[in-house]
Parts: structure tokens; sequence; C-alpha cells
């Protein structure tokens, strides 16, 4: 049975009995894509060996490739291969024993509440501002991923009870308190400015200039664009007021469980990353002002 009909057929079971992402999908079905090229357009799935993985991955290895991207492609076979094994195409999935390369968890990038005032303080000149502005307050008030606030419609955003309404990964819902910084800019964004926007009906809340979903490559341009102009010197990524958002709070006193229910984490393994990050800061400020550090 060909490997080309048997991706499709993964992906369609990602997409309907997994929910997994639209970035998930997309990264897995590529990661097969170039699996079918190395083994072979024509090679039948029932052929397939784990010394043909094992070749794979020295392959990678060897054009120095990343560990977090080798341990992505296995996680894709490993996905893939067990779906096989699932719809009785093949008995034992040769990828089963095959182990991925340990990370090294780095931490993740935050900004100090200085840079985030700094880098949130947008005058409103035009509807590019207010949009930009109720993204950015949003993401830090809330601490949503990228794909969840691109995807945000106006009627997910409850001023009556001041949060938002979130579709995240799995499908699983979930409300996030919304501050008064959010708030306000969602209402100047909503009641005034998102108008400018619209070319047809959409129920999107925020749009690009032909009024269709605004793309997340474009703002991750206008982001770091924003922050160069700012002169925010923390390396900066479209996820950073997310961690930023998560760091503060722990460190202003919540508790992990509350921050890992409004992150969205299934695992509160996940969430304890913000642990470090604000050990490491307390170091650094330590480091900083203590006269015998």
């Amino acid at each position: 049975m060909s490997l080309e009909n048997l991706i499709d057929k993964w992906v369609d079971y990602l997409t309907i009995d997994k929910n997994y992402s639209q970035n998930t999908i997309k990264t897995y079905k590529s990661n097969l894509k170039q699996f079918k090229k190395f083994v072979g357009d024509d090679k039948d799935v029932l052929e397939i060996t784990k010394n043909d993985i094992i070749n794979y991955i020295t392959k990678l290895k060897k054009e120095t490739k990343k560990d977090y991207t080798i341990a992505n492609q296995i996680t894709s076979l490993k996905q893939f291969f067990y779906f096989l094994e699932l719809e009785k195409i093949i008995e034992i999935s040769p990828a089963k024993t095959i182990e991925e390369p340990r990370l090294v968890r780095t931490l993740p990038s935050v900004l100090s509440i200085k840079e985030v005032n700094k880098l949130l303080s947008i005058d409103i000149k035009n509807k590019y501002d207010a949009r930009n502005k109720a993204m950015l307050e949003t993401l830090y008030s809330s601490g949503l991923r990228i794909s969840e606030l691109l995807s945000l419609k106006v009627d997910d955003i409850s001023f009556e009870n001041d949060n938002v309404r979130v579709l995240g990964k799995g499908s699983k819902e979930r409300f996030v308190p919304l501050g008064d910084y959010a708030i306000k800019a969602l209402k100047d964004y909503i009641n005034i400015y998102r108008d400018k926007f619209i070319k047809k009906p959409t129920d999107y809340l925020f749009l690009n200039n032909q009024g269709m979903p605004l793309s997340r490559q474009r703002m991750g341009q206008y982001t770091k664009e924003l922050a160069l102009k700012k002169n925010i010197k923390t390396k900066f990524s479209l996820h950073t007021l997310r961690h930023s958002f998560a760091s503060h709070m722990l460190q202003n006193g919540a508790d992990l469980r509350s921050i890992q229910e409004m992150l969205g984490h299934s695992s509160i393994s996940t969430t304890q990353i913000y642990t470090h990050v604000a050990s490491k800061e307390l170091k650094d400020k330590y480091e900083m002002f203590h006269p015998h550090a």
C-alpha cells in the first residue's frame, strides 16, 4: 500500500479523531513527506523496516539537524506507524523502539514588567495601532497561544464577565480572565476601529487590511518591529508575552494550578518551567544587588 494514500488517511485521523491543531498536522505531514522521499515514493509500507528509520535519522544528524528537529521527526514517525497498527495495516510499528534524543530544555525568554509597559505603550493614531494594542494587551492579559489569539471571534470576548472564551488544543474550551487594560483596548478596537477593516461580514476579531483573519506571519513581523522600535533588549518572539504573563503571575503569588488552567496546559509539568524562570530572575537580581554576591 502506497505511503502517499496512508499519509492522507493519517492526516484525516489527526484532524477528525484527535483534533490536533492545523500547525501540528502541517508539521507532521511535512515530516512524513520528507521520510517518504528518503525511502522512495514507490516503497510499500509493509517493506519499511527499523533500519530504514535509523538510516533516515542518521542522515538528519549528518545534515546537522537540531535535536529538537530530530525528536519531532521521530515523534511523527511513531504516531504514523501507531496509526497503521490501529488500522491493522501493519502488525508491529518499525518505529516502536526508536529512541528520541534527550532534549535540554531551555528557559523561555521573559520580559521585565518595565519592558512590557514600554512595549504596550502604543499611541493610537489609526486602526492598525488600535488593533495591535488590543492584540498585545489581550495576549499579555490572558497568556493565550498565538493560534488561539488569532482564531478568536468577537463573541468570544465577554465584557460582562471580563473574560475570553478560548478553544485550545484538542478543542478544549476554557475561560480566561481579562484585565482592565485589555478590556479597554478591546472595547476601543471593537467599537471604533474594527469596522474599518471589514470588507464582508466576518466573526473573526483581529483582521488584516483585506478584512481577513490576521496571519501569524504578519503579527510576528509587526511585534518584532515594535520591539525593535521600543528598544526592547530581551530576545523577543511571538510567545514572549505568553511566557511573560505566566512568569509575572507566578512572581506575584499565583499558584501553578491556576496558571496551568489559564495557559491551557494539559500537564502541570509543562507549567513548572516558569518556576525555573522565576528562580533564575531571583538569582540575577541577587547577583545584581547583593554587596557580597
